[in-house]
């Protein structure tokens, strides 16, 4: 009996031509949180990525997106789509994505939406991309993870939950700096992270979301696409996987046979938080920012709600021609500004200044 391969594979070879990142400059300490609640730092990152006072998903995306298109080396009206993934989109009624493509000048004649899979939303607006391309619908789309910090005061979210995100720009394989090899996606209905409607902070089932939620979709995602691609880990120089906090990565890592070393490059938790949708393309995108031709990445997102995204991509010549053209990662996550609780607070309306 045939055995079914649940890889989706493209019809045509397609990958990354560009990407972009995106973090904001203002950190706050998990010491400086802690020492408001009074219960110490819990140890789960460094400190968090914090936006100003003038920056959302919309005008963070912009800036990832800008710079995703001068590594592409595209004129951005030759975009057939602009997908932004986000769970903290700023209108509840209103597309994120409109008003993104006008101002990166991809005009009118395109394919605009705002996806939604808690933190896989951007590895799921990179899915769509993949598909547009690869059926010859369009020659490129942009798809862009990007969130801001949620979090309620006091809970652990707060101490973890940062801002920043990444784009990239899908187009065909021969053009890319990195070809996407395959995708598996693995989703069940595990609620272990939600918000309603009005309520303006996520709800989480504490150690719930650890296993059955992070843990279980992760695992399965990653090891279906490891069985069926016919590949292992040490096939790949590098592994990046959706970072709540350090610990989460590093263990799913561990138990599928990675070693620290090939996701360190791209764990940046403990310095800017959990960036959300934007956590595993923000890790593709410090990767890139090193790799050399010929390199696999290996990388699984993870949704709650509960859903991972498991893919694979392999490093080209071009990537040596790109990377310069736009900032690193590692420049934004140099570029700091330290704040205390009470600028937090205001910068994240907590309470307004009369």
């Amino acid at each position: 009996m045939h055995k079914m391969n649940h890889i989706m594979t493209p019809e045509r070879p397609v990958g990354i031509v560009g990407y972009g990142a995106y973090i904001p400059r203002y950190r706050i300490p998990d010491t400086e949180i802690g020492r408001i609640w009074h219960d110490g730092a819990k140890g789960l990152i460094k400190e968090k990525s914090v936006p100003g006072l003038d920056e959302d998903v919309i005008t963070m995306a912009i800036e990832a997106s800008r710079n995703a298109i001068k590594r592409a080396r595209i004129d951005p009206q030759e975009l057939r789509a602009v997908w932004i993934g986000s769970e903290s989109h700023p209108y509840a009624v209103k597309p994120s994505g409109t008003v993104v493509s006008e101002a990166i000048g991809a005009g009118p004649a395109i394919s605009s939406a705002d996806t939604e899979f808690a933190c896989k939303a951007g590895t799921e607006a990179m899915t769509m991309a993949m598909g547009l391309v690869s059926s010859g619908m369009g020659k490129y789309a942009l798809a862009c993870g990007m969130d801001t910090a949620q979090g309620r005061p006091g809970d652990v979210l707060e101490y973890t939950a940062g801002a920043g995100g990444a784009a990239v720009i899908i187009g065909p394989g021969e053009e890319s700096a990195a070809v996407i090899e395959g995708l598996f996606s693995y989703v069940t209905d595990t609620p272990d992270f939600w918000r309603r409607q009005h309520e303006k902070y996520p709800e989480h089932g504490q150690r719930f979301t650890g296993d059955p939620g992070y843990f279980h979709h992760a695992e399965s995602a990653a090891s279906v696409y490891l069985e069926e691609s016919g590949t292992k880990p040490s096939d790949y120089r590098f592994a990046v996987f959706h970072q709540p906090n350090q610990k989460f990565p590093q263990k799913v890592a561990k138990d599928l046979g990675f070693t620290p070393e090939q996701i360190a490059p791209g764990l940046l938790s403990p310095m800017i938080g959990n960036t959300y949708s934007g956590a595993v393309l923000l890790g593709i995108s410090a990767v890139l920012d090193i790799a050399e031709p010929g390199d696999k990445i290996f990388a699984t997102s993870f949704g709650s709600g509960a859903g991972s995204d498991a893919f694979s991509l392999t490093v080209t010549d071009r990537i040596r021609e790109i990377r310069g053209l736009a900032p690193f990662t590692q420049t934004y996550i140099r570029r700091r500004t330290e704040i205390d609780y009470a600028t937090y607070a205001r910068y994240r309306g907590e309470y307004v200044m009369k």
